[in-house]
This record gives structure tokens, C-alpha cells and sequence, in this order.
């Protein structure tokens, strides 16, 4: 698939978008069914809850996972519910901070980081290309590649090929990576569909951007590879279709959403939260205005901000602790001094009521 049909795709109008939805999913069962194979659904926030009502409306029943510990606990309440079937994380937020590092900017940046980070001879030519753009063989040798970070974040943390490369960047005091998801979540869903010889529906669309787009736009709604097998029927989805068809399915909206409303142009949104995803994520929290996810959590839950901004790490050099606060302070995000919504100014209007 390319990009221009997933564009098209997208521009279709919503009963339709439903209605492929419908067929790409029943597609996806029929060819299971044909291998000797069984499906769930791997559930998190609102998306994949309106997946799961989605699919059980059309006459899909199969079980849904997820490593529940991980949501918001509004969301935690609403898949005891629906019943879905929680699983526990491979590793623990904490553990992951500080054996692997924190997920921050993207994962795509934050894997290029972590590679700066961690220097061996086998990644040697990666590394010059995520500096320089330039590309080995396997790259046929092509120059501004999109390997290379980004001049901002190179900056602040390609400091380790200072001396390869003759240039002067920073090293950040703090390990990142990009492999939360690997071992909190990817790793024990695995498990589990192994075990149960199962295939997953994900509720993924590609109007996220990212690295779920650039899968979505290459394989399509239901991929069959030699080492995945999915379905994600909402791949040509944008977030008003989303919206939209949780509010026909009557779907439940855990509290940290708040309610779905719209706009006086008819734009569907959410009152509180957008998007929701691990306590501990700072994937895109660079490019959020305030109140961000952090301060978010601050007003819903003092005491879990404090650990994550302040102690979730201990430094290996010093043996002191830090957090997210660390971090952010590094890459320009505020975060310590409290947020409080400036008030909206008054107008004539307002005094005509």
C-alpha cells in the first residue's frame, strides 16, 4: 500500500470507513480459521476499548488481553467490566527506567539514542549515519538520509561521537531507550497468544503518525508475515471516526477521558484527556502545550508525580535519586512549578448576557 491510498482511504466518509472496517475484520477470522488459528484483541485505552465493542457488535466474540497495571486506573476499572483478561508486565516501570533508560521525544528518535548511547564496533557505520546522514553499502551509500537525528537532539545528546566525528555535542545524564513497550508489553502478549496459538486485532491507526504509520501505509489493515500476523480494521481511521463510533456503540469512556462532546463546528473531542498510555511515557510530551501528560498527573495523582518526577532512579554514579524531571529539565519541557489555566479574557459579550 502506499501513501496516497491510505490518504484516499482516509478521505472516504465514515459509514464506509465502518463498513471496511467490518469486512477487513471478518476477513481477518475467515483466513485465521484457514490456518488452524484463533484471535483476540490486545486492549488499552479508548481506541482499542471502541475495537472491542466494535468487533462484539458485528459478531466477533473473542477474548481481549491486556497488562491492565499499566493503564490509568479509570481504565483499569472499565476492562474489569468488559472482562478483559489482565496480564502482568514482563519487567516493572522502575526496572525499565533504570536498566534500559526513558522513553522520550519518539520511539524512532529514542532508538537512534540509545544506539549513540551504547557503541560497539558492530554498530559502527549506524552510528556515523545517525550523525551524518551518510549511509554505508547497505544504505547504498545515500547522503542526508532519514537516519540522521535530527540537529536539535543531536545537539543534546550525540556527545559519544565527539571524537569520531569531530564535533561538539552534549551527553544527557540520563540513559533513554525505546524498549518499554518491548518488555512491559509486547513480550507478555506474545506470551500469551503463543500459548493460546492466537493472532491479535490492535486498534492502530495510522493517523497517529509515526512508527504506526509508516507499518500501516506498508502492510495494510490485516498483514499475514512471516513473523506477524495482525489486524488493525481502524488503519484509515482519523480521530473524528474514532470518536464518533464510540459514541454510536455507546462505548464506555473511562474517566481520565472525560466525556466525548462537540465543538459548535462539530469536531468530536474529548474533555480531559486526548490520549492516554503508561504513567511513565514521555514519548511526544515535548511537543504537548500545558497542562502536559505530567502536570495531568499531578493534579490526578500528587504523590505517584512526585515518585516519577523526583525518585523512580537511582544514578549510578552518584547513587542519588532523579526522575522524569531530570529529563525534562534536558530537553526544554517545564514541569515543576505548578500549572494553573490562565483565565479566559472577558469580552463585551460576556457582560451582555
Amino acid at each position: 500500500m502506499k501513501k496516497a491510498q491510505m490518504t484516499a482511504m482516509q478521505n472516504l466518509p465514515y459509514n464506509i470507513k465502518v463498513r471496511r472496517a467490518e469486512i477487513r475484520a471478518h476477513e481477518f477470522i475467515s483466513t485465521l480459521d484457514g490456518m488452524g488459528l484463533e484471535a483476540h484483541v490486545s486492549v488499552g485505552g479508548l481506541d482499542s476499548i471502541t475495537l472491542l465493542y466494535f468487533l462484539r457488535s458485528i459478531g466477533i466474540n473473542v477474548p481481549a488481553i491486556s497488562i491492565s497495571s499499566l493503564e490509568d486506573k479509570s481504565i483499569q476499572k472499565i476492562h474489569k467490566e468488559i472482562g478483559v483478561i489482565s496480564l502482568s508486565p514482563g519487567k516493572s516501570k522502575t526496572q525499565i527506567l533504570n536498566e534500559f533508560g526513558f522513553p522520550v521525544i519518539s520511539k524512532r528518535i529514542a532508538g537512534k539514542i540509545e544506539t549513540l548511547q551504547h557503541p560497539t564496533e558492530k554498530n559502527k557505520t549506524v552510528r556515523h549515519a545517525i550523525i551524518t546522514g551518510e549511509c554505508g553499502a547497505q544504505g547504498h551509500f545515500a547522503k542526508n538520509s532519514r537516519m540522521k537525528l535530527p540537529q536539535k537532539w543531536l545537539e543534546l545528546f550525540a556527545g559519544y561521537e565527539n571524537e569520531n566525528e569531530d564535533v561538539n555535542y552534549k551527553i544527557a545524564p540520563f540513559l533513554v531507550s525505546n524498549k518499554c513497550c518491548l518488555y512491559m508489553k509486547e513480550q507478555p502478549c506474545d506470551k500469551w497468544a503463543k500459548e493460546h496459538n492466537s493472532k491479535p486485532f490492535l486498534g492502530l491507526m495510522a493517523s497517529e503518525g509515526g512508527q504506526r504509520e509508516d507499518a500501516l501505509v506498508e502492510h495494510g489493515c490485516n498483514y499475514f508475515g512471516k513473523n506477524v500476523i495482525r489486524s488493525a480494521p481502524f488503519a484509515p481511521f482519523l480521530r473524528q471516526d474514532l470518536l464518533q463510533l464510540a459514541i454510536d456503540l455507546k462505548v464506555p469512556v473511562p474517566e481520565i477521558y472525560g466525556s466525548i462532546e462537540r465543538k459548535p463546528d462539530g469536531t468530536l473531542y474529548t474533555t480531559k484527556a486526548q490520549r492516554t498510555g503508561c504513567s511513565m511515557c514521555g514519548f511526544g510530551v515535548h511537543m504537548e502545550k500545558r497542562p502536559h501528560r505530567f502536570d495531568l498527573l499531578r493534579a490526578r495523582n500528587p504523590k505517584e508525580w512526585d515518585f516519577w518526577m523526583y525518585r523512580c532512579c537511582t544514578d549510578p554514579k552518584t547513587g542519588g535519586k532523579f526522575g522524569w524531571g531530570r529529563v525534562l529539565d534536558y530537553i526544554g519541557v517545564e514541569w515543576e512549578d505548578e500549572y494553573f489555566p490562565e483565565p479566559e479574557q472577558m469580552t463585551i459579550l460576556d457582560f451582555m448576557e
